[in-house]
This record gives C-alpha cells, sequence and structure tokens, in this order.
C-alpha cells in the first residue's frame, strides 16, 4: 500500500515510524507544517516528523496553506497514493484533498469519536475529568473529525496523569491501531458516527489557562493536568504558572500515594478558603484552599523562572499561611 503522511507533532512520530519499519507500505512523501521558531535560542527549526522524513530522505511538503498551494496538490496527485494517513497535522484537509487517493484519506484521533470532535481532545478530555480515552481511526470527510469510523483502542487514564502523559501513552497506541487498520483493511466496515453523542475539543485559548480558586480541587487538578503547562494564578501581583498538583479531597484520597493520604487527614478543613494558603508542608510545598477541597502545589514557575518544587518556591519566598493567590488584570493579561 503507497501512503502520504500528514503529520507536525512528536504525537505523530510513532505512527510515522510505524509505518517506515513495515514492508508491506511504501510513505511516498511527508506533508508537515513550516518550519517554526523553537526553544531557548529562537532558531527555526523542523517539526519532529519532518526530522523524521528527512532522516529517512523522503520527499517532504511544508506548504503554508495546503489546500491553496498548487504546487503541492500538483505533486500529490501525481504521486498516486492509495491512502493518505493524517496524524495530528494541524490544517484542515480541502475536498480536492480527501479525493485525491483512491482509498480515501484516514485519520488517527486522539480520543473515542464521536466524543472529543477538534484540535486539543486530549487536554479537553483531562480537563472534563474523564478516566478513559483512546485512539479512533477514520475515514475522513469534509467536517471536523465527523467521518466514519474504522477502529478503536482504549486507555485509562489515571487520576495524576497530564496531557504530556497520556500523548505519551495515545501515540504508540495510534501508531498500532492504524498498521492493524490498513492490514485489516478489506475486513473493516467504517461505522457513521452519532451526531447526538458528539462533544466538542475546540482550540484552548489564554483565557482558558486562568485557575478560578472557587472551583474544587479536582476541577482545579484536572485543568491544570489538562492545559499542562500552562495554567496560571497570580503571586503577590505577578503571574505564576502551577505546573503541577495533587488534589486533596476525599472522593480521591484512595488513588493517591501513602503519604499523601496521611497528609490529609492532619489537615484542618475548616481553614479551606478559597486562594488562601492553608498550609505549607515542609518537603512538599503549599496548600492551597480552593471552592471544595484542598490542593496541594508539587510544581510552579514563577515569572522569567524556571519550574520549581512547592516546597522551594514557598521556602524560597517566605510564603506563609493565609497569603491569597487571586486571578487579577495582570493574571489574566498575561
Amino acid at each position: 500500500m503507497k501512503v502520504v503522511f500528514f503529520g507536525t507533532p512528536q504525537f505523530a512520530v510513532p505512527t510515522l515510524e510505524r509505518l517506515l519499519e513495515h514492508s508491506e507500505f511504501e510513505v511516498l512523501a511527508v506533508v508537515s507544517q513550516p518550519d517554526k521558531r523553537r526553544g531557548r535560542g529562537n532558531q527555526t527549526t523542523p517539526s519532529p516528523v519532518k526530522t523524521v522524513a528527512l532522516a529517512h530522505d523522503l520527499p517532504i511538503f511544508s506548504p503554508q496553506r495546503v489546500k491553496k498551494d498548487a504546487d503541492t496538490l500538483t505533486a500529490l496527485k501525481q504521486l498516486g497514493a492509495d491512502a493518505f494517513v493524517v496524524v495530528a497535522y494541524g490544517q484542515i484537509l480541502s475536498q480536492e484533498i480527501l479525493d485525491i487517493p483512491a482509498l480515501g484519506c484516514i485519520n488517527v484521533h486522539g480520543s473515542i469519536l464521536p466524543k472529543y470532535r477538534g484540535a486539543a481532545p486530549i487536554q479537553w478530555c483531562i480537563c472534563l475529568g474523564e478516566t478513559q480515552t483512546g485512539i479512533t481511526t477514520m475515514l475522513m470527510d469534509a467536517g471536523m473529525d465527523t467521518g466514519a469510523m474504522l477502529l478503536k483502542a482504549y486507555t485509562p487514564i489515571a487520576l495524576l496523569d497530564n496531557a504530556q502523559d497520556l500523548a505519551d501513552n495515545l501515540a504508540p497506541l495510534g501508531a498500532d491501531l492504524l498498521i492493524e487498520t490498513l492490514t485489516k483493511w478489506e475486513e473493516i466496515s467504517p461505522i457513521p458516527q452519532d451526531d447526538t453523542q458528539a462533544t466538542s475539543a475546540p482550540l484552548i485559548q489564554k483565557s482558558d489557562y486562568v485557575l478560578d480558586w472557587q472551583q474544587s480541587a479536582i476541577a482545579l487538578h484536572n485543568k491544570v493536568r489538562g492545559f499542562f503547562p500552562n495554567c496560571t494564578t497570580t503571586f503577590r501581583g505577578q503571574p505564576l504558572k502551577i505546573i503541577s498538583t495533587i488534589p486533596l479531597a476525599e472522593d480521591y484520597l484512595n488513588q493517591l500515594p501513602q503519604n499523601i493520604q496521611a497528609l490529609y487527614q492532619q489537615l484542618d478543613l475548616t481553614l479551606s478558603t478559597p486562594g488562601t494558603v492553608i498550609s505549607i508542608v515542609k518537603g512538599i510545598g503549599p496548600v492551597i484552599g480552593t471552592g471544595a477541597g484542598m490542593l496541594l502545589l508539587q510544581q510552579v514557575q514563577m515569572a522569567g523562572a524556571r519550574s520549581q518544587s512547592g516546597w522551594d518556591f514557598a521556602n524560597g519566598n517566605r510564603l506563609t499561611v493565609g497569603e491569597v493567590l487571586a486571578v487579577n488584570s495582570i493574571q489574566a493579561e498575561s
């Protein structure tokens, strides 16, 4: 089977590598997003997928807008591909592109469709408290992740998993499912999605990152890990990123390490005022009150500084019980 691979981030790399490992598949070319400036040096670097393609001497297309790039469209039509495989490419494909390959365009999507259609399924499923997700392969159509489903694979989401952890788990799962989908192609009957069961996973906005301490500890924790590592509050009038947390609430204690369960039993619940430091645990970090339950700050990052443990943050800034973390105009604009 001759395929053209569309993909950009690290999440897509295992699928491309798995295709390259199988002699029954021939990767004719790779389409990826244009090179971008990345890292502290702000150097122009290729995407992770393009880096793999370069290492294998594959033809590469990196148009700014693939559906408007006449040269790329002409080249894709001339390749004679049986299928286009699309994994987190980052651009919407036109009907003209979808119609090019003989078998169609096959997408590896990071959720169990029809739930979490859209650009950020991994992030939103964690933010909204899902305990299970997975991968769906589907035939692409002109809609946003609305095509007929082919195969699914499931994986649990642990309480302390963040979006990067989950992406790392899903990427090889997606690679395996794509290979299974292609090798069983003639046996699979595509299943239309039930639109009434669909949910959305839109692009994340800056406003989504802002923490509201009136929410429950578990809601805040899910937001922090879902939108890792970008959630923010304010500390002494300056933006403070909250990188990782642990929810301290009765309903979730049995999913936490023994030392954290013991810590919860020692805390005074009557002091749990939203946004207020109610305890500072030596060697671990500050405990913040929320609308329901308490949140332990494991890792944070102050403006212009490296990330640090919650304890180093508390100790280095002489944090005191009773201090308040709150949202203000500086934080919301950052």
